[in-house]
């Protein structure tokens, strides 16, 4: 006895060290998605500053679809060119949060989610810390124009896409903390259907007593008589 519970416990014990815990799992997800994002950002805007002429854009799908390199002072697709140094500021608060939340992490969709967003917000905050003008102040590098769209980068769509998952994972009931879908509270199930009554119940199905007794008195007294 001793010998197999001394085994089972070493093979629980392995299990544990080679099985790690979903949080840990769910938190190499993200940082892995993270990393793709970033890499595929800075590698295509060094390339992007490389081969690409400022305001000269070269065609790919005729005028529609180009290749425009131009350095953006503000948020995702050119926006909020004036706060520079907020959105930076900004940034580094959503890229905390990420790396404190990934911690509790338990949904693959919500690590997906907060990778991309990661990933997009440091791939920016490269351009912003190292870029000219200066720190804080530099501008972010775009290179890709679609139609009427504002130039943007590999880091724009994967922030926003990022941010789309999240809001559909809460909307369709799924928690970061989580697997699958948020299930119903039960207390509150139970309450709002209202249970029998056990004694009431008891009470209804309680046999007469009366006919019983009645019947045994009965035979009692036909067997005095018979004697």
């Amino acid at each position: 006895m001793t010998d197999e519970s001394t085994g089972s416990t070493e093979s629980a014990t392995a299990g544990d060290e080679t099985d790690p815990s979903p949080q840990r799992r769910r938190l190499r997800l993200l940082l892995s998605v993270a990393a793709v994002v970033l890499l595929v950002d800075v590698v295509t805007k060094v390339l992007a500053v490389k081969l690409l002429t400022p305001q000269q854009p070269v065609s790919i799908i005729g005028d529609t679809v180009t290749w425009t390199l131009v350095r953006n002072s503000g948020a995702a697709f050119s926006m909020g060119t004036s706060y520079t140094w907020v959105l930076t500021l900004v940034a580094i608060g959503v890229v905390i949060g990420i790396i404190w939340m990934g911690r509790r992490l338990v949904s693959p969709w919500w690590a997906l989610g907060l990778g991309m967003i990661l990933g997009g917000a440091l791939g920016n905050l490269v351009d912003r810390f190292f870029r000219s003008p200066g720190p804080l102040r530099g501008h972010v590098v775009d290179f890709l124009s679609i139609g009427w769209w504002p130039v943007f980068n590999v880091a724009d769509p994967a922030v926003v896409g990022g941010a789309i998952l999240l809001v559909a994972l809460s909307l369709f009931g799924y928690d970061f903390d989580t697997e699958g879908r948020r299930q119903p509270d039960r207390a509150s199930d139970t309450e709002g259907r209202r249970q029998p009554d056990r004694a009431s119940d008891a009470e209804g199905n309680r046999q007469p007593e009366g006919p019983e007794k009645t019947t045994a008195g009965q035979a009692t007294e036909a067997d005095t008589e018979r004697d």
